[in-house]
């Protein structure tokens, strides 16, 4: 039997919800979109949008699901009230500005009954399942990451980000993390070392060691990367060598490339998102979050130049 679309709404129609979510959900057979909510009133095309997210929740009293597209400094507040409303929640990377604040909303969803989905796309990219499979029963000896993005190019003016909770270069670099945690053995980090910039109060890059595999784990965040781009994970096995490249878009195999599927991540996302909402489950994996917070514990700070867009 056909199930019925589950009525959604977006909460922050921000750069992430135009690119990924609104073309997600317009593919969708799952979901329907009926409302968006932004501070600054941007709209989608077709649905009514509000500044406001209890202003919405109030007129459209059919929304079962909310994806929060928010800055990760204002998540909690926002899936907190849609979650008190009895609504369905997806959570877009990280899932909140802390681990507590994550801690609490897995609270708030169990004892209201529904959904939240922490959507780690990352590991929705079609090489994350091929290379998972070929790891099983390998030894692994060592694991290099490279993620190198250009935030201008990426986030222009997106002060957020470099703002307290905002994150840095761990804003994309804990996508690579979300892939490392899917694939290997449980591991911590054993050293950082963060480039800060004056007047700012995230890292613009970095260098981690993490340790608890039987091989050295290193990696190498840049957030001012010119030309080309890297978001690389190779990991080298009693068996050969895998690399998962473009985010894991591309998978090789001792250098050999791989024939994978579709690079959209977003459509399986919001394909497992129903799934959960339909089994009343809920999916929140915080050990990406938890590197991340364990980094700038731990972690050397250096003051680097002030940046400026």
């Amino acid at each position: 039997m056909t199930q019925a679309p589950i009525r959604i709404a977006i909460a922050g129609l921000g750069k992430i919800a135009r690119d990924a979510h609104l073309p997600a959900l317009a593919a969708s057979a799952d979901f329907t979109l009926v409302a968006t909510a932004s501070p600054d009133g941007a709209a989608a095309a077709d649905v009514p949008a509000y500044t406001a997210l209890g202003a919405m929740l109030a007129a459209e009293p059919g929304i079962e699901a909310v994806a929060v597209c928010t800055p990760p400094q204002v998540r909690r507040a926002v899936a907190m009230e849609a979650i008190a409303a009895g609504k369905n929640v997806l959570l877009e990377k990280p899932p909140a500005a802390t681990l507590a604040e994550a801690e609490a909303l897995i609270e708030a969803a169990r004892a209201a009954g529904v959904t939240l989905f922490a959507a780690w796309h990352s590991r929705y990219a079609p090489a994350v399942e091929p290379a998972r499979a070929w790891l099983a029963g390998k030894a692994i000896r060592r694991v290099s990451l490279a993620w190198k993005e250009d935030i201008r190019h990426w986030h222009p003016g997106q002060d957020w980000i470099l703002a307290p909770g905002g994150m840095g270069v761990f804003d994309p670099a804990i996508n690579a993390l979300s892939i490392a945690t899917a694939l290997l053995p449980r591991f911590h980090v054993a050293s950082a070392r963060l480039a800060v910039p004056e007047g700012r109060h995230a890292p613009l890059a970095g260098s981690l060691l993490f340790g608890g595999l039987a091989g050295p784990f290193t990696a190498e965040l840049d957030f001012l990367q010119t030309g080309p781009q890297s978001w690389d994970i190779a990991i080298e096995t009693d068996q050969g060598t895998i690399t998962l490249s473009l985010g894991g878009a591309r998978l090789a195999v001792d250098g050999v490339e791989q024939v994978l599927g579709d690079a959209a991540e977003y459509p399986p996302l919001y394909a497992r998102f129903a799934r959960l909402i339909r089994t009343r489950a809920s999916e929140v994996d915080l050990r990406p979050l938890q590197l991340v917070a364990d980094a700038f514990m731990v972690a050397e700070v250096e003051k680097t130049a002030p940046f400026a867009w």
